[in-house]
């Protein structure tokens, strides 16, 4: 891909469409064997949430091997590449965009103008650890404003992205305001910005218009209580990406074991003589 595609945009795009037709599944990975707390695999190209179909993309794209491309999975997936669900990227604005932005930035505000609409987060990353995942944590409660593109301004300024630029999906019900899907612009033949995406029952190429219109039936057959379309997050592809390193993590090993003394012995030497943030189990 990388010999046939040079340029990073459209190789992104290429790689993305490669995908229409895979299937949707939601809570798809996990940190298994990082972690024990499921046993959800770290990877699987068989099928994709929408989270999962953008990484899977952009890792691909930035990668020139299978070993290079799990390794920038996790870079993309984790903050500072440290695998762990307390590290994961779960919020997709204060988590995901914000440990990438070595790979997008956010340009909603610009390309809102000055009365850009924007909303109030305050997550507690705490409490969503022990409820969703039964781990425990002292990280303290985050405040947030995001600003964004009203669904009824998207057409003014479609013109403006590019492929590889990341989607965020704003919708809001009882007043609250979050980034519910996500996926990536694919520009086609004509010039049209498309929504590369992954959702139910499968990735899809679709216009915002008919992204629209399929959220509208949404609306419509889950009534006036159900979530509503608010707009749009739009983060640009960085011109000139330096992806940083990950930072030293544990690596799983095999489990702890009676060994001989003479085994035990060399079991010390090795982790004596173990790589910088690995450790032996």
């Amino acid at each position: 891909m990388h010999s046939a595609e040079p340029d990073l945009r459209k190789r992104i795009a290429a790689i993305g469409r490669k995908n229409i037709g895979q299937p949707y599944v939601l809570n798809l990975l996990g940190e298994y064997p990082y972690e024990l707390h499921d046993n959800l695999p770290m990877f699987s190209l068989q099928a994709s949430d929408c989270v999962v179909f953008a990484e899977h993309t952009y890792a691909m794209a930035l990668s020139q091997s299978w070993e290079e491309f799990f390794w920038m999975l996790q870079r993309i997936r984790y903050k500072d590449g440290v695998i762990g669900v307390a590290t994961r990227n779960h919020y997709t604005e204060v988590d995901w965009n914000i440990n990438n932005a070595w790979l997008v930035s956010d340009v909603s505000a610009l390309l809102a103008g000055t009365d850009a609409p924007a909303y109030e987060m305050k997550i507690d990353r705490a409490a969503f650890l022990k409820m969703r995942h039964n781990t425990a944590s002292s990280i303290p409660v985050q405040l947030s404003q995001e600003a964004y593109v009203a669904k009824d301004k998207v057409a003014k300024v479609a013109a403006q992205l590019q492929d590889g630029d990341l989607v965020n999906v704003i919708s809001t019900r009882g007043g609250k305001f979050w980034a519910s899907h996500v996926g990536i612009i694919v520009v086609d033949a004509n010039g049209q910005r498309n929504f590369l995406n992954s959702a139910e029952p499968q990735v899809r190429e679709e216009s915002f218009e008919a992204f629209f219109a399929r959220t509208a039936a949404r609306e419509e057959r889950n009534g006036k209580n159900g979530m509503k379309l608010a707009g749009f997050k739009f983060l640009r592809l960085n011109d000139h990406i330096v992806v940083p390193p990950a930072a030293p993590q544990p690596r799983p090993g095999p489990p702890l074991v009676a060994l001989p003394k003479a085994t035990a012995s060399a079991s010390a030497t090795a982790s004596i003589n173990a790589p910088a943030g690995s450790a032996i189990r």
